[in-house]
């Protein structure tokens, strides 16, 4: 489906894995877990990506495990080691080129490791930040998006969204968004959607209010 151009009012972003490659650092983290209560790792791994920390904790740590304590060791380490991750081909300039007020970041990661994340690679911060700590229902449930778009002055129907893995695109479908799926995940979750490998060439252009989202 390439060349296609989406109309949107707003533009909302996953993290990990859309604006930010940080797989090799979460690997490393869920295998640090996983090592301390005797678990199976690629168990874990298969279902993490896109989701809170602290669900993940919850389904996996043994019975008596602090999942507070254990998901706040898991984000401090991660904050601690930005060593590994990169920039997904593309982010910054896009982001560079947007209104800051037409553009948030809806992720499954807390606020500081975004912010912490998105600093080390040399992305834009966003003006609207919708992270684990902002929902009560975090992805795949359609609250994150909803919450972003309406923080932008406007309904999820009228965004494009931007996402890698199966809660975020999950979650950005239900909320109402044109959604685009970034890299190579291919699930249900994908049926029907437009795709880019990375954001190299997604350009938008601007017409009043309107935004069409144009990609390669």
């Amino acid at each position: 489906m390439g060349g296609s151009v989406l109309a949107a009012s707003v533009l909302l972003f996953d993290m990990d894995g859309t604006l930010v490659d940080s797989t090799a650092s979460v690997e490393r983290a869920w295998g640090r877990f996983a090592a301390r209560h005797g678990l199976e790792a690629a168990a874990i791994l298969a279902v993490a990506h896109g989701r809170p920390t602290i669900e993940v904790v919850a389904e996996f740590a043994p019975p008596g495990v602090d999942v507070v304590g254990e998901t706040d060791r898991i984000e401090a380490e991660e904050i601690d080691r930005t060593d590994g991750i990169s920039e997904i081909p593309g982010a910054a300039a896009l982001l560079e080129s947007l209104d800051p007020s037409r553009w948030a970041v809806v992720t499954s990661a807390t606020r500081a490791l975004t912010l912490r994340r998105l600093a080390a690679v040399g992305i834009p911060l966003p003006k609207v930040l919708v992270a684990a700590d902002d929902v009560t229902k975090g992805k795949p449930h359609p609250q994150p998006y909803m919450l972003a778009a309406r923080a932008l002055g406007f309904d999820a129907s009228a965004a494009v969204a931007f996402e890698d893995a199966p809660a975020g695109l999950i979650s950005a479908t239900e909320a109402g968004a044109a959604t685009v799926v970034v890299g190579g995940y291919e699930g249900d979750a994908t049926a029907g959607l437009p795709r880019v490998p990375d954001l190299t060439g997604v350009t938008v252009t601007q017409d009043g209010p309107a935004l069409a989202v144009h990609l390669p």
